[in-house]
Parts: C-alpha cells; sequence; structure tokens
C-alpha cells in the first residue's frame, strides 16, 4: 500500500512538472537540480490531505539574476482553489482596518495560470540563521511576536465577523468539541485495540466539554493553525510568513498549540518558556484555553497518523505507529498538567531517525 501512494505521487511530480516546465522557461526561471520538498513522505501527506489537494513546492532561480526562487505549481483543481485562497488572504490582511499588524509575505514575482497549470513564484527569503539554530533567548522573542502580533487582530463585532468569515474561517467552542469528537471517533473506528488511547480521548473530551466557556472567551482571533519553522523564516530581524492558506479566525491559542507540540521535539526549553510566561503573565483561564487547545491539536495529530495506517507498510508502517505512541504519551502527559519526559521524548527521536529512508532526513533538513 506503501509504495502504491508513492508511485502515485512520483507519477503525478512527472505529469506536474512536464506542465510547469515550459511555463517556467518561458518566464525565465530555472529548477535547481535538486528538489527536497516533493521527495520524502511528502507522498504521505498528499495520500491524506484531500481537502488542500496537490501541489508541487519547488526550487530554482531567475535565470538573468540568478536569484533564489520559489515555486508553486498545480493543476490539481483543489489545488489551484488553495493557491489563490492564499493570494486572497494576503490581500485581505493588507486591507482589513481591525488588523493592526504587518503580516511580512515573500515578495511574489509571478503568477499565472495557462492551460489549466496556475504557477506562482515568489522570492527565497534567505534566512540570517535557522530559527532553530538560533539561541532559546532569540526563539522565545521572535515566537512571542508572532503570537502578539496574530492576537491584535481581533474579530470583535459582527462586522469584522461578517468580513472575515467567508475567506479565512471561524472556529469556536462549538465547532472545535465538533472536530474534536470527529477526530475521537474516527481514532476508536481504526485501531478500537488501543483502550489507553480511547480512555485518553475521553478524558480530553470531557475537559473540552466542561471548558467551553474558557474556550469561547479567547475566540475570534486571527491564528496560524500550521505555526512551525518550516512555514515561516527571519531576515534582518523580520519574521516571513510562507503558508497564509494556514490562517485563520479561532481560539488565539491554536497556533501556540501547534508550536508548543512542535517543540515538544525540538526544543522543551522554549516549550518551558512559553508554558512559563502564559502561566505567570497572563490570567488563569488562558494558561487553562492553551492547555484545551494543545489538547484538541493532539487528538488531530494523532488522527493524521492513525488515517496513515492502512496506506503504509513496512519501516514507514512502524514509524507511523511508534508516531502514535508517542503523541498518545505526549496527551496523557497534558491531561495529567505535565510535560511528557525528556526519555520518552529521546527514545521516540532515536526511533524516528533510524526508520526514516535518507529522502526524508535530506527534506527535513530543508525544512527546519
Amino acid at each position: 500500500m506503501d509504495n502504491l501512494h508513492k508511485q502515485q505521487w512520483e507519477k503525478y511530480c512527472k505529469e506536474e512538472l512536464a506542465r510547469a516546465i515550459p511555463i517556467l522557461t518561458t518566464h525565465g526561471i530555472t529548477l535547481d537540480t535538486e528538489q527536497p520538498h516533493i521527495h520524502g513522505e511528502r507522498y504521505l501527506m498528499q495520500a491524506v490531505q484531500t481537502k488542500s489537494g496537490r501541489k508541487l513546492i519547488l526550487l530554482g532561480r531567475e535565470t538573468k539574476t540568478n536569484k533564489k526562487v520559489v515555486i508553486k505549481a498545480t493543476s490539481d483543481i483543489l489545488g489551484i482553489k488553495e493557491i489563490e485562497h492564499e493570494r486572497n488572504c494576503r490581500k485581505t490582511l493588507e486591507d482589513i482596518h481591525f488588523s493592526y499588524s504587518n503580516f511580512l509575505t515573500p515578495k511574489e514575482l509571478l503568477f499565472t495560470k495557462k492551460q489549466s497549470v496556475v504557477v506562482v513564484v515568489q522570492e527565497f527569503i534567505e534566512q540570517d540563521l535557522p530559527f532553530l539554530e538560533r539561541t532559546t533567548q532569540e526563539q522565545f522573542r521572535f515566537a512571542m511576536q508572532a503570537f502578539e502580533n496574530q492576537e491584535a487582530t481581533h474579530a470583535a463585532t459582527y462586522e469584522h465577523r461578517k468580513k472575515i468569515e467567508k475567506l479565512f474561517g471561524n472556529m469556536n467552542a462549538k465547532k472545535y468539541l465538533k472536530q474534536y469528537s470527529l477526530f475521537r471517533k474516527n481514532i476508536k473506528d481504526i485501531i478500537a485495540h488501543n483502550k489507553k488511547l480511547h480512555k485518553l480521548l475521553d478524558i480530553g473530551k470531557a475537559e473540552l466539554e466542561k471548558n467551553t466557556t474558557v474556550l469561547e472567551q479567547y475566540c475570534g482571533f486571527l491564528t496560524h493553525t500550521d505555526f512551525v519553522p518550516h512555514n515561516f523564516k527571519i531576515r534582518d530581524g523580520h519574521m516571513y510568513f510562507l503558508d497564509l492558506s494556514s490562517l485563520r479566525f479561532g481560539n488565539k491559542y491554536e497556533g501556540w498549540a501547534r508550536f508548543l507540540n512542535f517543540m515538544t521535539l525540538y526544543n522543551g526549553e522554549l516549550e518551558d518558556a512559553l508554558l512559563f510566561y502564559v502561566k505567570n503573565n497572563r490570567a488563569s483561564e488562558e494558561y487553562e484555553s492553551l492547555r484545551l487547545m494543545r489538547i484538541f491539536r493532539l487528538a488531530e495529530i494523532i488522527w493524521f497518523y492513525v488515517s496513515l495506517l492502512q496506506k503504509t507498510d513496512g519501516n514507514q508502517r512502524i514509524l507511523t505507529e511508534a508516531r502514535i505512541t508517542f503523541w498518545t504519551e505526549v496527551l496523557d502527559a497534558t491531561l495529567r498538567h505535565e510535560s511528557v519526559s525528556k526519555e520518552i521524548v529521546g527514545r521516540y527521536k532515536t526511533s524516528r531517525d533510524a526508520l526514516r529512508n535518507q529522502d526524508e532526513l535530506v527534506r527535513q533538513k530543508g525544512l527546519h
């Protein structure tokens, strides 16, 4: 099954490249020989992300200037819709009068739609230093700046909500609970034997139901639902957002939750520092709202990997099972108001890296 999805993805890439290359050549763009963002585990993400469609993310250069560029190309209907949605998000953020923050994005150099193929070319943001190679103090400062910028965009009135809801989407407590319940049901349907996980998901559902008021209290804020280092870059002290399609209005701690769950793996010191900040500098309800959103996002990531079980085999299947086990441990700790132990994190990372293939190791290096 794993090989089938990989073969389908490779076929798609070959066909899409054949459509995109002539268009890029016409506009003076040459592709790099190595394209890490279409290899590794990318095919698995495409296998489950049917809502966002398929697209290629490519690296290249302007032929005349030799400047590096990033290219998104697709002929997939849903992929085109996502690219156009992201462009609309960028324009709307520039226009909405209740947004008090600047969201920097790479400059768009080309947008063209030719013979049912959409191609977007943007400048490549060369970072001074990758985010994860900076000191924890620097990471904390940039993360806080980004979170506060998002929180400054608050749809507090009916007029505001009407303006943004159709484009960005607007999550509230009821919708979060409904989505969590769907994650829970889907997980139970596929892995009926995992009673420990079932029990934890039940506890999480009860926590969300008991605290809907707290969840709702901090909704209506702009939040980046995939706020992790491979979706932003830092140059000259400024953060550039690379993926605006993941912006929506909802609980202001949803983006925090995604970021903290990521840092559980990559910088536990930063995770602890951000939790300490919220606990000691904001209202107790905000700290609880953050914990509830982490529970929500953990159920989501567990469901993501559970959904891959039937699409993987061999080492990839073993790795998927290890990921489900690891994130179950993180959910367990979060429900107990604790952090998962460093020993559990260390064991998982060692196992994960041993099971990843070389293409994925290269892709991950490029992402971070």
